[in-house]
């Protein structure tokens, strides 16, 4: 019983947060259990031109003032195609609250790739990516995916594992598809307003 509440109101969060973001057709977020990691996928169908896509992924300096939840982020070194970012955050669920002290890599391989993997931090294990995939229906139709692994912090309980991680991922995958909307927008003079709402499916494994 507990468990199914707390699976009910993950979702009447997300779809909530889903409500906001204008543009992107459908976005779906998975996570299941992977030992004593959780795995997460998230995808998203966006009208964005390419170009302004990546410039967004790759904002390293401004990504805590759209992604939820993301205090602080800062670029500390470039070496090539890879970036050295430090950030702070908190991940939160019903009452449990957890703050986040990482430092990053991030590697670029364009024109469709930006892995991530953690160097240190207070997060035992993190490492994703986003993929830029092009989408049939026009020249500037994308999907953007981000999978990854993150590591369950031994604080949280395991029932609620699952739950807070993709309710948190969701929120910062749903915050970078509505800035890309948003800079879209402001590129090609269309009113956000005017665009379709999406449908955000969730799934548990």
């Amino acid at each position: 019983m507990i468990a199914s509440r707390t699976r009910a109101f993950a979702l009447l969060l997300l779809t909530v947060s889903a409500a906001a973001v204008m543009g992107a057709e459908q976005v779906s977020v998975e996570a299941s259990l992977q030992g004593t990691a959780v795995a997460i996928e998230a995808r998203a169908t966006i009208r964005a031109s390419h170009a302004l896509i990546w410039q967004t992924l790759t904002d390293y300096d401004h990504l805590s003032e759209f992604i939820p939840g993301m205090l602080t982020s800062h670029v500390i070194e470039r070496r090539g195609s890879a970036a050295t970012v430090e950030q702070t955050g908190k991940a939160g669920f019903l009452l449990f609250t957890y703050p986040i002290e990482v430092t990053v890599e991030s590697r670029e391989e364009p024109p469709g790739f930006i892995g991530m993997r953690m160097l240190k931090g207070n997060v035992k294990q993190l490492d994703g990516g986003y993929r830029i995939v092009k989408a049939g229906g026009g020249e500037d139709n994308y999907v953007l995916l981000w999978s990854g692994l993150i590591e369950r912090p031994s604080l949280l309980p395991p029932l609620i594992t699952v739950p807070l991680m993709r309710s948190n991922i969701a929120d910062q995958f749903l915050g970078m598809v509505k800035e890309i909307e948003r800079r879209e927008a402001l590129r090609t003079g269309e009113h956000e307003g005017t665009r379709p709402l999406i449908l955000l499916q969730l799934q548990e494994g």
